[in-house]
């Protein structure tokens, strides 16, 4: 069976996307916590789908929780030839040269280049277990600072002197050097103010957890930089069929609303908030976009469901709002991608 997804078509790009270029689609990582039994079989799995099907890489989640997502990278990188590990990075659990050797060291080793998720802070209790008291705006800015120590380590400007409020280094050189087509591709939250503006000052691709399309901003400004967003899907070519396989794999859950309803009332998460406003305004279950898996806290991230035609209708026009990045969600079984690849497919040619 032909899983293609053609949602690339090109090899993963040098530099990141801009409106006018190739989109990049990434597939998601298992979670250790879901799947702690055969993990390594688990992403191993996912991976090669993800591969065959042509994304771009592959998302892997990091918090106080999870198995760390440098050493899964590391698997990753031996099971594939091309897949891009995109490795979610949060500053309090490494110092910017540590990131920018890790990935140093995994070009050396592998000849391969990984993509690099930077988050802010994640979730606000783990910041507390770890002693971090920072506020949420002032962990943009202390991330904007740690972006650009990677970068410049990363980029050859050895040595490297940085003077700012959260990260001071002084003739910093790094080995060994990267070969420029290796250089990593920087994501970053942009669902608030303070994350868009990071993403901006980085170039890093700004990814949100989007709206509805005619909820959405209008198209981006030409200087706003490059933007993505992280959604699930399920589709089939009938909507009866996507909607009972939706159904069948996200239950309702009672336990899941209140730990949702709890997570949402500590979260400083922007995204969080909205997505939970987002939900209460939803005038029925049936609708092609789907915060039910989010709400009943099976994931963290709106689905879109129904046919084919109806899906790629709504992923066009996230296109044609200037979003070019896609993180799928975790992919359930091969199948999966056969069906997403034919709603990209069909959502790339009604916006060329």
């Amino acid at each position: 069976m032909s899983t293609n997804l053609v949602l690339v078509g090109e090899s993963p790009q040098v530099h990141e996307p801009r409106a006018s270029e190739s989109l990049q689609v990434f597939s998601t990582c298992p979670s250790s916590l879901a799947t702690p039994d055969d993990y390594v079989k688990r992403i191993t799995d996912v991976a090669l789908w993800s591969e065959a099907a042509g994304c771009t890489g592959i998302l892997i989640y990091t918090d106080n929780s999870l198995v760390d997502p440098w050493l899964v990278s590391q698997i990753i990188l031996q099971r594939t030839n091309a897949l891009c590990p995109l490795v979610a990075v949060q500053p309090v659990y490494l110092h910017p040269y540590s990131v920018a050797k890790m990935v140093s060291t995994l070009a050396f080793l592998h000849s391969r280049r990984v993509f690099l998720n930077m988050v802010a802070g994640g979730f606000k209790n783990d910041l507390t277990a770890l002693g971090d008291a920072t506020p949420h705006d002032s962990r943009y800015q202390r991330l904007v600072e740690y972006t650009h120590i990677i970068q410049r380590l990363l980029d050859g400007s050895s040595p490297v002197t940085f003077q700012g409020q959260f990260y001071q280094v002084k003739n910093l050189t790094l080995n060994p050097r990267m070969a420029t087509e290796l250089r990593p591709g920087f994501l970053m939250s942009g669902s608030s103010e303070a994350g868009m503006a990071a993403a901006q000052s980085t170039g890093a691709v700004a990814v949100q957890y989007p709206e509805p399309p005619g909820k959405s901003d209008a198209a981006q400004s030409a200087d706003s930089g490059p933007r993505g967003i992280r959604i699930g899907i399920v589709t089939r070519p009938r909507e009866e069929d996507a909607w009972e396989v939706a159904y069948t794999r996200f239950p309702e859950d009672r336990q899941g609303q209140l730990t949702r309803q709890f997570a949402t009332k500590v979260s400083d998460s922007a995204w969080h908030h909205r997505l939970s406003e987002i939900g209460q305004q939803s005038d029925g279950p049936r609708d092609t976009y789907w915060l039910h898996p989010f709400e009943n806290y099976q994931t963290n991230c709106p689905y879109l469901v129904g046919a084919y035609d109806d899906v790629a209708g709504q992923v066009s026009r996230y296109m044609q709002l200037g979003f070019r990045t896609f993180i799928l969600d975790i992919p359930a079984a091969e199948e999966e991608f056969e069906h997403i690849g034919r709603v990209f497919e069909a959502a790339r040619s009604a916006v060329r």
